[in-house]
């Protein structure tokens, strides 16, 4: 009787312990790879990156001369290449886990079928011990009332199936064991290709550096030829700086002029239906009501932006006030659609001794791309800039340059929406083809692009 309860128990011990094990394992294996998969998706982006940059370093080296653009391009190919190392050595330590989990895994559950044949064995070998047919009646017969014999019968029964339970037990492990194997396997095999990765990644960023060694060297033996180079960028960025500075003062002007003449005119359209009388009450009522509910309405969408926002000239129609803050949701489509950004926004350096410095960002791309209007807005400058097309184009109290233009598809004072092509990209003065994109406040300050454009 004693032998009956314990198998009993044991049955109900194994049924519920084995299926939270494989449930805890599921659950391990489901957060383990979503952080893999981030990591994939990472890894992907890094490599197209380096590969867009080799792409325009090759379309760099087939000027013949070291640039301000080939130096950069390198050194956030160095910067990307390096990102992608840690990022595959995140993957690596990942899959360590998850060998040294599945590992565990394996080892327990060989001990609990162990442990089920044990007791499967047990259970056959007591049962050959009582296989006649007269130690099953004597076994039945014996009971002391027919509530006794109940209970012995419903024994025997649960015995019967939990000799059942015990095979299906066996077997479902078995075949969970094999699974646990083979996803070991996998792990394995795909460590192994990632090892392999990262050692390429790795001997591939010593020729990167080397190349950069070389890059460096041919620059530092033309100093006075990249100094003047630099000297000539920063030339062209005061004259943009001038340009946009220019602009804002005339947009402002026109801006005051527009409120001056909307104001002179509610005024003296007031005073005409004051002097015709009281017919004319209601009229004026009706303007007066007008032209506050415009007021209201321009008041209520700026404090929908900001709370705090303090009145701008430029944004002084409810157009402008609308087009800066959709500008400062800092969601922005990129200029094109391709391309990689080569020239960072702020000081980069070119040298140990030598430092360039960029109010925008220069993306490489193939010539005669599309170049877009990251916003709705009003095309504001059409013209040269350092020897290049370029179009400025305000968005309430903010502008976006676009430099680099092989041709342009729009007109001064034109209104443009976001994504209207402006234009196509040309080639830089270093030979790059790329554009130069930039951001500015109406204070005629730079701002990064990048913390305003939405992430690709």
């Amino acid at each position: 009787m004693n032998l009956f309860k314990i198998l009993c128990r044991k049955k109900v011990i194994l049924t519920t312990i084995l299926p939270i094990i494989l449930l805890v394992g599921v659950s391990n294996h489901a957060q383990s790879q979503q952080t893999k998969e981030d990591l994939q998706k990472k890894e992907a982006q890094l490599k197209k990156e380096i590969n867009e940059l080799s792409q325009s370093l090759v379309n760099l080296q087939k000027s013949k001369k070291a640039s301000l653009s080939q130096i950069a391009s390198i050194r956030r190919k160095i910067e990307a290449r390096e990102e992608l190392i840690r990022t595959i050595t995140k993957r690596v330590r990942l899959l360590d886990e998850d060998i040294y989990q599945s590992s565990l895994e394996i080892y327990r559950m060989r001990k609990e079928l162990d442990t089920l044949k044990q007791q499967y064995a047990r259970s056959i070998a007591f049962a050959y011990k009582n296989r006649s047919n007269y130690q099953f009646l004597n076994f039945l017969f014996s009971a002391t009332n027919f509530n006794d014999a109940l209970k012995r019968v419903t024994y025997l029964k649960s015995y019967r199936r939990l000799r059942e339970t015990q095979v299906s037990n066996i077997v479902k492990t078995q075949q969970v064991l094999q699974e646990k194997i083979g996803t070991l396997t996998t792990y394995k095999e795909e460590q192994s290709k990632v090892l392999e990765t990262q050692k390429t990644q790795l001997q591939d960023l010593e020729e990167d550096k080397k190349q950069k060694d070389i890059v460096v060297n041919d620059i530092k033996g033309k100093e006075k030829e990249v100094t003047a180079m630099i000297r000539k960028k920063e030339k062209q960025r005061q004259q943009m700086k001038s340009t946009i500075t220019a602009i804002i003062a005339r947009e402002k002007a026109e801006a005051e002029k527009a409120a001056r003449l909307a104001k002179q005119k509610a005024e003296a359209e007031a005073k005409k239906q004051a002097a015709s009388g009281v017919a004319t009450t209601t009229r004026t009522t009706s303007t007066t009501t007008s032209t506050s509910s415009s007021d209201e309405a321009i008041s209520t969408m700026a404090s929908s932006g900001n709370t705090t926002r303090t009145y701008n000239v430029l944004e002084s129609s409810e157009e402008g006030l609308e087009m800066s803050i959709n500008f400062e949701k800092r969601n922005l489509i990129w200029p094109v659609n391709i391309g990689t950004v080569i020239i960072p926004f702020g000081e980069y350096q070119v040298t140990d001794k030598l430092k360039g410095k960029s109010d925008g960002i220069e993306i490489a791309v193939p010539k005669g791309t599309s170049v877009k209007s990251v916003a709705n807005g009003k095309v504001t400058y059409v013209g040269d800039y350092g020897g290049d097309q370029a179009v400025i184009i305000r968005h309430g109290k903010y502008l976006t340059v676009y430099s680099h233009l092989s041709s342009v598809n729009v007109t001064k004072d034109q209104e443009v929406k976001a994504g209207t092509v402006l234009g196509h990209s040309g080639v830089s003065e270093d030979g790059e083809e790329s554009i130069l994109f930039m951001v500015a406040n109406d204070k005629g300050n730079f701002l990064n692009p990048r913390q305003w454009l939405k992430s690709r």
